[in-house]
């Protein structure tokens, strides 16, 4: 576990949050870490890594660059790109591939082994695909999979065009020598301002508001400020990152869990950071106010907000999940709904979807429901197709690294 202190009052601005460099003061014997925003000078900043994760806003003066380079300088291209694309013929979220940089073709797309036939037999390695697109479009890619890359053993790079991979993630998956990115950060920003909306809507009460309205009256009441309050977030990726940079703003306390926490020891946003498990997980639902479910679906993660999880909140506490519906044991929330012993719950995510009209989560006036749509802006897929277009492919291309690589094994 790792903890900050905060010097500076929540009236910190912005400018200043960008400029504080966090120093480490003391290692406790509980290995929690405790830094001050004010202590180290600003010079003595190390350079930062050149990052592996793509994130929309953090790239946003600086994307298509390689993209840029093949098209001023086609002899920096070392290889060329022979795209097989698993999707929905017509799909108009990948209209980008119809734009290909110089030096890359898009052999075919389908969703069957048929659709790729005309290029059997392969005649040589240099016509032969080197590059699979895979949609979630494509119903079957999971059954797929495999079979594509048996049959083109040439294929050097997958790219899937969604954060999350347990549409293709099979047994199989996780020992595939083939490295696999995916579209992560893009699709993090949405998230977060359907986070700070949900935080919203039971903090001011917007069902009384609501129902106020429908009957005409006028009615004051009390209503709670976010500031001050704590934010847990299980699953601190990128998605977890871009809510807690919109809850700092708020003036909330961000608590955070993730699997490695050393990585976040100098995370400005961060009040403390703890490792996986159930002990630290309870915890993190007892300390906070709203719990943040952002963690992907894995082995490791189906069913992790179980009982013992929730029965860890707080009798005010709120959950909201945005990550997968399988990371959350449901029957387990809606028995804590039903008897209020915890305020509220707001999910965009389920186990079974569209979600069943007799499921009991239907019925309960504390649950805020959306259909799994809250990154769902008109251009959120063809911006993912335009990433593996513009800036992983040309890359590949180049021969430089990969941005969003994808533990096989982890499955994220």
């Amino acid at each position: 576990m790792f903890r900050f202190k905060r010097t500076a009052t929540f009236a910190f601005n912005k400018s200043m949050r960008a400029n504080a460099s966090y120093n480490k003061l003391a290692l406790s014997s509980s290995s929690s870490y405790v830094f001050n925003a004010q202590q180290r000078p600003l010079s003595s900043s190390p350079e930062k890594p050149i990052p592996k994760y793509w994130n929309r806003e953090s790239y946003a003066f600086k994307k298509k660059r390689y993209d840029y380079l093949i098209r001023v300088s086609p002899e920096s291209i070392q290889k060329e790109a022979r795209i097989l694309s698993l999707s929905e013929p017509g799909d108009d979220a990948d209209a980008a591939l119809q734009d290909l940089p110089y030096g890359a073709t898009l052999l075919a797309e389908g969703t069957s082994m048929d659709d790729f036939s005309h290029l059997l037999p392969l005649e040589s390695n240099s016509h032969s695909p080197n590059v699979l697109f895979v949609s979630p479009s494509c119903l079957r890619s999971r059954e797929l999979l495999p079979i594509v890359l048996k049959t083109f053993p040439s294929i050097e790079w997958i790219h899937c065009r969604s954060a999350g991979i347990d549409f293709v993630y099979s047994n199989e998956f996780a020992s595939l020598t083939v490295p696999v990115t995916n579209a992560k950060g893009q699709f993090s920003s949405s998230l977060a301002e359907y986070t700070m909306m949900a935080c919203s809507y039971f903090a001011k009460d917007l069902p009384r508001l609501l129902r106020q309205k429908d009957q005409k009256v006028w009615g004051k009441y009390d209503v709670e400020e976010l500031r001050g309050k704590t934010m847990g977030i299980v699953g601190y990726g990128d998605i977890g990152q871009s809510c807690a940079k919109l809850a700092n703003i708020y003036g909330m306390k961000i608590i955070a869990l993730r699997r490695n926490p050393k990585i976040s020891e100098n995370d400005p946003l961060c009040d403390i950071v703890y490792g996986t498990g159930q002990d630290s997980l309870n915890r993190l639902m007892s300390e906070s106010d709203y719990v943040v479910c952002s963690a992907p679906s894995t082995n490791e993660t189906k069913g992790m907000v179980d009982s013992v999880a929730i029965g860890s909140m707080r009798s005010n506490g709120v959950l909201i999940n945005l990550g997968r519906g399988h990371v959350l044991d449901e029957l387990a929330l809606v028995d804590a709904l039903k008897e209020n012993r915890i305020r509220g719950a707001a999910l965009d995510v389920f186990i079974e979807e569209p979600l069943p009209a007799e499921h009991e989560l239907w019925n309960q006036d504390n649950v805020l429901i959306s259909p799994h749509n809250m990154d769902q802006t008109c251009t959120f897929m063809h911006e993912a197709t335009e990433f593996f277009v513009f800036e992983n492919l040309p890359r590949f291309m180049c021969g430089k690294t990969l941005l969003n690589p994808v533990d096989k094994i982890l499955g994220y």
